[in-house]
C-alpha cells in the first residue's frame, strides 16, 4: 500500500428509492435513480479499494447497518463508519476528526464523479504528503468532487452553501484567509443531472472508468 498512514474517505447513502438521485428520477423513475446510485457506490467502492493507495473507509447514511453496505465489506477490503451530523458540513468535518486521529492525511469524496481517477487521489496524497495543507479537486458545477487535508478545519465546512456553484470558490477564499497551502487538481464533472447522465452514457457508461 502507497499511502498507509492516510485515508480515503467515501461519503454514500444508503439505496432507497425516493431519496437518491432526485435530480434523476423525472429520468429514471425513484427504482432506477436509487439502482443507479448503488452501482455508483459501488464502482466507487471497488475502484478506491482496488487501487491499494490507502485504507479505504465508506462513511455511510443514515447508518452503516443497511444490507448493501454489509455485503461492501464482504466484496471489497474497507472499513463501515456512521456519518455523525445534522448536515454534510458537519456530517464531513466529524469524519475527518475522526479519521485524523489515526491517519496522518485524508481525502474525502463521494461516489457520482465517475472521472475522479485513482491518478488524480495519488497525486492528492503525494502532495499532501509534501506538505500541502489541503488539496482539492474542482467540479465543473462549481463544487468539488475530492478534497484532501492533513488537519480537520472547520472553516472549510461550516456556513457552506452545499449543492450550490460556490463550493469551490468558497473553498479557495477561506484556504487564502487561513493562509494555508492549497493545491488543485483538474477540473472534474460529477452526475447530479439528467444531461450529466446523458455525458456518462456518452462516454460508455460507468464501466468505461477503469484505473
Amino acid at each position: 500500500m502507497q499511502f498507509p498512514n492516510a485515508r480515503i474517505l467515501i461519503f454514500a447513502k444508503a439505496p432507497q428509492p425516493g431519496k437518491v438521485k432526485t435530480r434523476l428520477i423525472s429520468r429514471l423513475g425513484e427504482a432506477g435513480a436509487s439502482e443507479f446510485h448503488e452501482a455508483c457506490i459501488r464502482h466507487s467502492v471497488e475502484r478506491r479499494s482496488g487501487a491499494n493507495l490507502a485504507p479505504v473507509v465508506l462513511y455511510a447514511t443514515p447508518d452503516a447497518t443497511a444490507p448493501f453496505f454489509k455485503e461492501l465489506t464482504i466484496d471489497y477490503p474497507i472499513q463501515l463508519a456512521d456519518q455523525q451530523g445534522s448536515g454534510l458540513g458537519e456530517r464531513m468535518l466529524s469524519a475527518a476528526r475522526e479519521s485524523l486521529q489515526s491517519a496522518d492525511a485524508v481525502l474525502l469524496t463521494g461516489t457520482d464523479a465517475p472521472a475522479l481517477l485513482n491518478t488524480h487521489l495519488q497525486q492528492a496524497l503525494t502532495r499532501l504528503q509534501e506538505g500541502a495543507d489541503v488539496v482539492m479537486q474542482p467540479a465543473s458545477d462549481g463544487g468539488y468532487v475530492m478534497l484532501g487535508a492533513r488537519c480537520a478545519y472547520p472553516e472549510l465546512f461550516e456556513d457552506m452553501p452545499w449543492g450550490g456553484d460556490e463550493v469551490a470558490r468558497l473553498t479557495r477564499e477561506r484556504c487564502r484567509l487561513l493562509e494555508l497551502d492549497l493545491f488543485e487538481l483538474p477540473l472534474c464533472w460529477d452526475i447530479d443531472r439528467s444531461e450529466d447522465y446523458d455525458r456518462l452514457l456518452a462516454q460508455g457508461g460507468l464501466s468505461t472508468f477503469r484505473d
